[in-house]
């Protein structure tokens, strides 16, 4: 276990800001999150953070995973005073940061997020692992399931994710996973292109619209251009940017502004 003293971090903001549905309270303060192949609990107490894991997997692994070598404030500082909206919004959600999520996890996640809320998706994502994700344990004997790939999903019928509660979005997902398996679409060559580049690629995917393409690019690519538009998002632009979101001004960060918005629709107004 290690201690870090942490500024604009806050992981019960983090868990509830619609962008990570491995992420969950486990109780007393503590939450636990599964990313790739491990596991991790964190306990937080005002700006101290205790990172259940080792110095090294910390510095190889979580600090970029939640970003933590970005200062968000900065981000804060660009927000015009006159903006009464998103400086409330970004007061209220001051401990998101924007994380480092892999590609393939993140195109099945917001598959499933089509038409659906933030506890269902979570239910859904955890039926698929602990059925075709691989069984783990770590030291202390936590068990929990690895994200199943593109390579195990494309061999399903259509229909079989069904049974995970995923309903008409199973076909999204198995045409997907075997576009991404038989090599139509590379997620490697995805990962290094900018962002309008990367979101025209993942929209020939079936099932993905612009909302999502833009979440992936997001919440997987760390591509801060990215706006998704749903409807808290709507919302908030018609009561509050009739004229449309000022992107100019806050070029290279739209997406975290996206999320304070988000996070504001969702738990604060």
């Amino acid at each position: 276990m290690i201690e870090k003293t942490l500024d604009n971090f806050d992981i019960s903001q983090i868990c509830n800001s619609g962008q990570c549905f491995r992420m969950s309270l486990k109780g007393d303060d503590t939450y636990s999150v599964i990313a790739g192949e491990r596991y991790l609990e964190i306990r937080q107490n005002g700006d101290k953070c205790k990172f259940f894991c080792s110095e090294n997997e910390y510095e190889d692994f979580w600090k970029h995973y939640f970003d933590l070598d970005t200062d968000y404030e900065e981000y804060r500082k660009c927000i015009s005073q006159r903006d009464k909206y998103l400086m409330s919004a970004a007061d209220f959600g001051c401990g998101i940061r924007i994380l480092n999520q892999d590609l393939w996890e993140m195109i099945v996640s917001f598959l499933i997020s089509q038409q659906n809320n933030i506890v269902r998706i979570r239910r859904c994502i955890q039926n698929i692992c602990q059925k075709y994700g691989e069984r783990k344990e770590d030291a202390d004997g936590n068990i929990y399931y690895t994200f199943p790939s593109a390579e195990v999903l494309a061999c399903l019928e259509e229909d079989e994710l069904k049974a995970c509660n995923l309903g008409y979005r199973s076909k999204y997902v198995v045409r997907t996973a075997r576009s991404v398996a038989n090599g139509e679409i590379s997620l490697d060559a995805i990962r290094k292109m900018p962002y309008k580049k990367a979101k025209e690629e993942l929209l020939k995917l079936y099932g993905v619209g612009e909302k999502v393409a833009d979440c992936i690019c997001l919440f997987a690519l760390h591509h801060l251009a990215a706006f998704p538009v749903d409807t808290h998002i709507n919302q908030a632009l018609e009561q509050h940017y009739p004229k449309g979101f000022p992107k100019r001004r806050y070029k290279g960060c739209e997406g975290v502004m996206q999320q304070y918005i988000f996070y504001y629709e969702l738990l604060g107004t």
